[in-house]
């Protein structure tokens, strides 16, 4: 399998693939994973593979790759916020 390198900074946004809104930020950045806030619910490590895509300080990760633990975090990321 072919190894993808992206360039990847603390404080980035965090995506999730098809969801509009962001979900957290890059916290650390590691030679094979990321540790990502995720808000509402603290970090979370994400292996390399996971990430999909680096583009405009924006991180986008593949659903199918991670946890089902991030991914409920990642439906909740928003719900305490008020307009």
């Amino acid at each position: 399998m072919a190894q993808r390198s992206f360039h990847v900074s603390v404080g980035d946004q965090v995506f999730i693939d098809a969801l509009d809104e962001e979900i957290g930020a890059v916290r650390k950045v590691a030679h094979d994973h990321l540790v990502v806030y995720i808000e509402n619910s603290g970090d979370f490590q994400i292996e390399g593979p996971a990430v999909k895509a680096v583009h405009s300080g924006k991180v986008v990760l593949d659903p199918a790759a991670l946890s089902p633990e991030l991914l409920t975090a990642a439906r909740h990321a928003h719900e305490h916020e008020t307009e």
